[in-house]
Formats: structure tokens, C-alpha cells, sequence
């Protein structure tokens, strides 16, 4: 095998690869049909490929999502489970995309789609590293802010435990001060919500 195989090889057992990352690597797309044949690589998705000895964590359906359309920012209860700030293990992944932007549509995976514009849709984006993928991801703060934004979406009952578990989780945290949520729930245009709980928790 040459070098670009090997190293398609390498990251797929990192985390998902997709064509374009072997095009990048100056593999043409016949070795991708060779190695899926041989059993080296395994189909995940549309376009979407991991090493067949690969071992997907609980996050694998995060990393190939960012693969695929790496412009939604991961958020809401999906952002609450990588930040530790809840034992759930959502069933969908949670993203936040811009008023105007299309709907995502991805083959093996169930997407729960919410809008923005502005600053709701900027502030506190935060780029993390998951199965080999750069992922957008909302910060601790801007995520517990989002609960109430949308709490339509998640409930109420989810953000005041979401604001429970940052209040006692993030003490000493980097990123998990008050000062950090009150800014994010301004961002968000929801300070007058969280402020009567944020001062119940004081």
C-alpha cells in the first residue's frame, strides 16, 4: 500500500474519513471501493467511512455529523452531554444553524434542527477535537443559556437542571463562571429568564 493509503488508514481508525479527505491525501476514489471491499474500511454513512477496527465512542455520531456538514455549531442537549453537564444520552444530535441556512439532511443519522441569527447564533462557539474531527460546539455557558432559549424544544425542567449541574459542576471550571452566563444569556436575549434561577442558586 502506498503512504496516502496508509495514512487514510490511520485517521479512519481515528475517526470517520470522508472521499474528499482521500482526495486531499492524493488517493483517487477506486481505493476508497478497494479498501471498503477488503474489509479495511466501513461505510457509516453517505460518504462517511471509519476503519473497520476502529472503536466508536458514545460521541461517534457527533464526529460524523461534523464531517459531513462541518458549518452547524453542536448544541443544546448533544453540547450538555460533551460538556458533562448531564448523564443523558440524547437520541438525536442537536444542532444550531443560521435563520436562513438549509435544512441538513443526513443518511443515518436523526438531526433535531434549531435557528438563529446574530449574536444567538455566534456567541460562544467553541471548536473541539472528537474522534479526529474538529467540531463546533457551543460552550458551557452559551449552552446552558440556549436550554432556555429554547426551552420550548428541551423543557424547562432540562434547563434548570442544566443550570443546576453548571452552577455545581463548573465551580473552579474554566469557562463555568456566572460571569460567563450572564454574558451568554445576553447573547441569547434571555436574561431576564435565567436571572430569578441564577439568584435562587446564589
Amino acid at each position: 500500500m502506498s503512504p496516502a493509503v496508509d495514512r487514510v488508514l490511520e485517521l479512519a481508525r481515528r475517526g470517520p474519513v470522508t472521499a474528499r479527505d482521500l482526495a486531499a491525501l492524493g488517493v483517487p476514489r477506486a481505493h476508497l471501493q478497494r479498501l471498503c471491499a477488503r474489509g479495511d474500511l466501513v461505510r457509516v454513512g453517505r460518504g462517511v467511512y471509519r476503519g473497520a477496527d476502529s472503536e466508536a465512542t458514545e460521541l461517534a455520531s457527533v464526529a460524523e455529523v461534523a464531517k459531513r456538514v462541518p458549518h452547524v455549531v453542536v448544541c443544546l442537549l448533544t453540547a450538555l452531554q460533551i460538556h458533562g453537564l448531564t448523564t443523558e444520552l440524547p437520541h438525536e444530535v442537536w444542532v444550531l444553524i443560521h435563520t436562513r441556512a438549509r435544512t441538513p439532511h443526513i443518511q443515518g443519522h436523526r438531526l433535531h434542527v434549531v435557528r438563529a441569527s446574530g449574536a444567538a447564533a455566534t456567541y460562544g462557539v467553541e471548536a473541539r477535537t472528537i474522534e479526529g474531527v474538529e467540531v463546533k460546539v457551543t460552550s458551557p455557558a452559551k449552552t446552558v443559556a440556549d436550554c432556555f432559549r429554547y426551552r420550548d424544544h428541551v423543557g424547562l425542567e432540562v434547563a434548570l437542571a442544566a443550570l443546576r449541574d453548571y452552577r455545581r459542576k463548573g465551580r473552579g471550571r474554566r469557562g463555568f463562571s456566572v460571569d460567563a452566563l450572564v454574558e451568554a444569556a445576553r447573547a441569547d436575549r434571555v436574561f431576564s429568564v435565567v436571572r430569578p434561577y441564577l439568584e435562587a442558586l446564589a
